[in-house]
């Protein structure tokens, strides 16, 4: 199975990145996922569930102990042969 993730860290900071944003996209980078592409205002990634669900669990742990209040994230099934 197939996931693909969005997420967003608060607060925002349109000045300078937040450390929970570093640390977030840290985490989605690092983690052995097919595809990443981190944004501004929101970031995504795909891969197989365990890469996704392991590398989820990570950015929620370390965005939080970094400082998020608020972690948004939606996580999507992929069908056959979906991007």
């Amino acid at each position: 199975m197939r996931l693909r993730v969005e997420f967003t860290t608060e607060p925002f900071d349109l000045d300078d990145p937040p450390a929970h944003a570093v640390v977030a996209r840290e985490v989605i980078e690092g983690a052995e996922l097919d595809a990443v592409d981190v944004g501004p205002f929101g970031n995504t990634a795909e891969g197989g569930a365990d890469q996704v669900l392991t590398a989820v669990d990570a950015l929620l742990r370390r965005a939080l102990e970094a400082g998020a209040t608020r972690v948004s994230l939606q996580v999507n099934v992929l069908g056959e042969g979906e991007k």
